[in-house]
């Protein structure tokens, strides 16, 4: 795995879950006054963030990585059926739990976000800070944009999805290693459910599952959060294009204007060194 010599740590407890193996990276020390959880989206894994963990070291701060069932080096159950919107964030709500993890910032992008915006409103408030790109909150009252219904289209039409060919077309500088790394944990269809059923997941009318979860996220973003807030935007996504995190950028409450890269796509975190690195230059002198 280039640039990606981590050693591996699982959790085959987790509350909920038993039987299943959660694959996850745990870095730098445990004693540091901020650690960044690191939620990777849809058909990628942990292996995504690789350009974004040596810079949070840098920082000092620690850094946790899960994989999601059915996603990198955790379990994948092969019915498609196991996936929910509940199931994976009860999940990740049970890390954070068994892991007893605080003062938080989130890094999330794609279901990173999707998922993980719905997190920080649930006692006890675990997160300080967001780092947030190229995604949305799932309320299910306003309509799909047209680039992600065309996505969801696609992903019907091909169940046995190459996630390696996939990150290569939205990430051209990628060396064949790194598309490899991407369709490592996938060595063929019956390990695709998870990748498949994402698109699915994504609430498309109120009473969707995790719609209203959704709706109380992002009035308690707009109206409770006090932490710090940083965004950035792939400008070339036409999955969850710049007019959606602007959107979700009105959302969140003292939310600065975003950091723009504008060759960066879908994919921000192939960016992601020029991206962590302005978030931490941002917050390292407020933080003293």
């Amino acid at each position: 795995m280039p640039d990606f010599s981590y050693s591996p740590n699982y959790l085959d407890d987790l509350a909920g879950y038993e039987g299943l193996r959660c694959h996850y990276l745990d870095l730098g020390p445990n004693d540091a006054s901020q650690t960044f959880l690191c939620v990777h989206g849809q058909p990628t894994w942990g292996f995504l963030f690789r350009r974004m963990i040596p810079v949070f070291l840098e920082s000092g701060a620690r850094v946790i990585v899960p994989d999601l069932f059915g996603f990198g080096r955790s379990d994948k159950p092969t019915d498609q059926a196991v996936y929910t919107f509940d199931f994976h964030r009860n999940m990740l709500l049970a890390f954070l739990a068994q892991l007893e993890l605080t003062n938080l910032t989130l890094v999330g992008q794609d279901w990173g976000g999707i998922l993980g915006l719905t997190l920080p409103m649930e006692p006890p408030l675990r997160f300080s800070r967001l780092l947030l790109m190229n995604t949305v909150l799932g309320t299910g009252d306003k309509p799909l944009g047209d680039g992600f219904l065309a996505w969801r289209q696609w992903c019907r039409d091909n169940p046995d999805m190459s996630a390696g060919r996939l990150l290569g077309r939205a990430c051209p500088h990628l060396s064949d290693a790194e598309k490899a790394a991407y369709d490592a944990p996938f060595p063929d269809a019956t390990y695709k459910a998870g990748a498949r059923a994402f698109p699915e997941l994504v609430p498309d009318h109120p009473d969707a599952p995790g719609a209203a979860l959704s709706r109380d996220a992002r009035d308690w973003l707009s109206q409770q959060w006090t932490g710090k807030t940083f965004m950035a935007i792939g400008m070339t996504d036409p999955v969850i294009p710049p007019r959606a995190m602007m959107g979700l950028q009105k959302t969140i409450r003292g939310c600065p204007d975003p950091f723009e890269v504008q060759d960066g796509g879908h994919f921000l975190q192939e960016w992601g060194k020029s991206v962590a690195q302005a978030a931490v230059n941002r917050w390292i002198p407020s933080d003293g």
